[in-house]
């Protein structure tokens, strides 16, 4: 069976020079709208991206399943560029979704095999993510903030606790307060970075924020008062 390339399926998206093209009346006027022949030959031999591609598995040359169609993601020029494969989670939670080249997919006997993909290969891509999708940095950043509260919540009940606590207890104290409130400035600082990045360029600060956040949970864990 001949090879066909995904591309196939979005070729109308490009302009053709064509004749016979049909017209339609619209707003009172004459205007051509639909498809021309070529086009139309171009549509019947492509794929539906709804009844052919979307949630259809992506297999290996070895015959391993190693993702799922997710999305297909066309650029500026109209033309197919990337297809989306989500690989491992269960119902869309823990996928790992990456962006792959349209030419590195291939349809053979109604498979798509990407040739010498293996699923860790694919979870060791970059997550691909929506420009306008800001959900999961809406879920770190309240994470983020969940652990600085914490934080400043515990600092609260130590600093209280050492009104009453003899000289001893309240010297360990303070050092527990004094490490939790330089590891909540810090988390706090990094944090604050990272709502100021745009929505594309805020993974750039999540390592750090991390780093701080998990600085704040072992000071936590260590303030036993």
């Amino acid at each position: 069976m001949k090879k066909r390339f995904i591309l196939v399926a979005m070729t109308a998206c490009a302009a053709l020079t064509s004749a016979n093209w049909v017209s339609a009346q619209v707003a009172g006027g004459t205007t051509t709208v639909g498809v021309s022949i070529t086009e139309s030959t171009q549509l019947a031999m492509g794929w539906s991206v709804k009844k052919t591609l979307m949630g259809k598995a992506v297999y290996n040359d070895a015959g391993q399943r190693v993702g799922t169609v997710e999305d297909l993601i066309i650029s500026p020029d109209r033309n197919v560029s990337y297809v989306i494969v989500g690989a491992g989670g269960f119902v869309g939670i823990g996928r790992h979704d990456v962006a792959i080249p349209v030419v590195q997919i291939q349809d053979r006997a109604g498979k798509l095999i990407m040739a010498g993909a293996t699923k860790d290969a694919i979870k060791g891509l970059p997550r691909f993510e929506y420009a306008t999708d800001t959900t999961r940095r809406d879920q770190f950043v309240a994470a983020a903030e969940k652990d600085i509260a914490n934080g400043k919540r515990r600092m609260a009940d130590l600093e209280k606790a050492t009104s009453a606590a003899a000289s001893d207890v309240k010297a360990r104290i303070d050092t527990q307060v004094a490490a939790l409130k330089s590891d909540v400035t810090s988390a706090e600082g990094k944090l604050t970075e990272l709502k100021k990045a745009t929505v594309t360029h805020w993974r750039d600060f999540e390592a750090g924020v991390s780093a701080a956040t998990a600085r704040v949970r072992k000071s936590l864990d260590a303030a036993t008062g």
